[in-house]
C-alpha cells in the first residue's frame, strides 16, 4: 500500500473515531483542547497540555533551533585520519545507512555528526588501533515535509525553498471541505529529539504563517485535535527514516 493510500485511510479512520465520540467531542472534550496559538507570542515556549495526549507524550513547544541530524539523501564524508585510505565521501542510502571499509554497514540517519562520529568509531575498535573518525556534511539531501488529514492530496512535499505551513496545505491540493481550518496540528522534532505539538490556524487570509522546518508533520484534523492521537498511534511506522522521534529516550519511528 502506497504511503499517500495509507495518509487516506488514517484520516479516514480519524474522523470516524471523531464521530463516534459524539458531534464536535473527537477524542478528547472541548475544553480539554490544545489552546489557539494566538494565546503565545512568537518566539515564546508554548505549552501543548500533554495531559491530553498521555499514549503520546509530546514535549513543551518551544522555537528553539535543535542540533542538525542526518538525513537520507546528505552527502557526507567519513574521515580516519590514522587510516587515510579508508576515508570515503557518500550519500545515505534510503534506509538512513553507509557502508563503511572492513566494518559494513551503520546507520547514519536521525543521527547528529557527533553521533555518528561515535558510533563509526567504535565500529572501527575491532580494526585500527586509533579508531579516531572525523565526519562533515559536504551536501544536505532534499528537504522533505508530511501533510495529512483533510487534504485532497496528503503525502510528502519537497521543499524548494522557504515554505510555510498554508503552502504547504496548498501543494497538498488545499484543505476538504470536511477540514478543520483553524485548528492543525503541526507536530516538529524539538531539542534532544523529542517530539512537540501545537495548534495552528491556517485558514485563508486570517491565519498565521509558520515557517516550516525538515521533517514537520502537518494534520489536518475533521473535527477536534483529539483525532491527532488516534493518527500519531496508527501511524507510527507508515513514515520513512528521517522521520523518527525520540520517545522514552529511544528513538522509535513516528
Amino acid at each position: 500500500m502506497s504511503i499517500d493510500r495509507r495518509l487516506m485511510l488514517l484520516g479516514l479512520i480519524g474522523a470516524s473515531g471523531a464521530m463516534a465520540s459524539g458531534c464536535g467531542g473527537g477524542l478528547m472534550g472541548e475544553d480539554s483542547r490544545i489552546p489557539p496559538p494566538s494565546q503565545a507570542s512568537a518566539g515564546r515556549v508554548q505549552s501543548t497540555d500533554r495531559t491530553s495526549f498521555p499514549e503520546i507524550g509530546f514535549a513543551t513547544w518551544t522555537d528553539m533551533e535543535p542540533e542538525y541530524v542526518l538525513y537520507p539523501g546528505d552527502e557526507i564524508e567519513i574521515a580516519t585520519p590514522t587510516a587515510a585510505e579508508l576515508t570515503r565521501t557518500q550519500r545515505i542510502g534510503p534506509d538512513g545507512r553507509i557502508s563503511l571499509p572492513l566494518v559494513g554497514q551503520i546507520m547514519a540517519a536521525d543521527r547528529t555528526i557527533a553521533e555518528l562520529e561515535a558510533d563509526a568509531s567504535s565500529a572501527y575498535a575491532s580494526q585500527l588501533r586509533r579508531p579516531v573518525v572525523e565526519v562533515t556534511l559536504k551536501t544536505a539531501g532534499p528537504i522533505r515535509v508530511w501533510v495529512g488529514g483533510e487534504v485532497r492530496t496528503p503525502g510528502m512535499i519537497e521543499m524548494n525553498g522557504d515554505l510555510d505551513a498554508y503552502q504547504a496545505i496548498i501543494q497538498a491540493g488545499d484543505f476538504l471541505p470536511t477540514a478543520r481550518q483553524g485548528e492543525v496540528a503541526l507536530i516538529r522534532r524539538g531539542p534532544g529529539g523529542v517530539r512537540m505539538m501545537r495548534a495552528a490556524d491556517l485558514r485563508p487570509r486570517r491565519g498565521e504563517v509558520i515557517a516550516l522546518r525538515r521533517g514537520d508533520i502537518i494534520f489536518v484534523p475533521r473535527s477536534t485535535l483529539g483525532e491527532v492521537a488516534n493518527f500519531v498511534t496508527q501511524f507510527r511506522n507508515a513514515l520513512p527514516v528521517g522521520f523518527t522521534y525520540a520517545l522514552g529516550g529511544q528513538y522509535q519511528n513516528f
